[in-house]
């Protein structure tokens, strides 16, 4: 299970002063059951990451309605977020660009275990506590993908006012959100595919995240297939 989980209790909808933004990381694909980077690379889900698509999808159409749906334009995550559409009787499907995976440069494709060995100029970059430091071979930094992703949620968030909308995307990007949203807090760990974080934004900018790592829907223990 995804290391913790911050617990608020979430008010009923609609509440008019704030968005409520449930934001999902893609089903399990076989590179993310092999290790493998994937970045921007297109890559489908495998079964497994079907049956916990649609496990997300099943919980959400019994939770409060949902507006819309966004999602990364990459296979994995809009195919995703096409079964938690159907399963919850959503019309409003859109691809946004700004929500997709860090792109890694010439990382794409190897493996995570190798390389230090393989590219270790790329392993050396990725590795970076700078966030500035770009990825070779055409690769983002980690600034770059904050700022596509805030301004990817800030632009839903504001739409959306008084609603509870999904946003279907990546591992990385969800990760740059729980820093914004949590900026003196601690990082809460692994993110898990299938996972559920809960966002408020209330007035222009201020975020607040509300439920991070939550797999409970995966199995009865709570825990992710993979």
């Amino acid at each position: 299970m995804a290391e913790s989980c911050i617990t608020h209790s979430l008010p009923s909808y609609p509440r008019p002063d704030y968005a409520e933004i449930v934001v999902v990381r893609h089903g399990e694909t076989a590179w993310n059951n092999e290790g493998r980077i994937q970045g921007q690379m297109e890559v489908e889900l495998n079964e497994a990451g079907k049956q916990q698509a649609a496990a997300v999808a099943d919980r959400l159409s019994r939770e409060p309605k949902i507006s819309a749906i966004y999602s990364s334009d990459l296979q994995r995550a809009f195919e995703t977020a096409q079964i938690i559409a159907i399963k919850c009787g959503v019309l409003e499907l859109v691809k946004d660009f700004d929500l997709r995976e860090r792109h890694k440069g010439n990382l794409e494709g190897l493996f995570y275990r190798e390389i230090a060995k393989t590219n270790p100029m790329g392993h050396k970059a990725l590795m970076s506590k700078n966030d500035d430091q770009q990825l070779p071979g055409g690769g983002e930094s980690y600034a770059q993908l904050f700022e596509r992703c805030k301004s990817a949620l800030l632009r839903i968030g504001r739409k959306h006012k008084g609603e509870r909308v999904v946003v279907v995307t990546h591992g990385g990007s969800i990760e740059t959100l729980y820093k914004w949203a949590n900026a003196n807090g601690s990082y809460a760990g692994k993110i898990d595919n299938a996972s559920i974080a809960i966002f408020h934004l209330d007035g222009e900018d201020n975020w607040a995240l509300k439920k991070w790592g939550d797999v409970s829907h995966l199995s009865q223990n709570g825990r992710a297939s993979g």
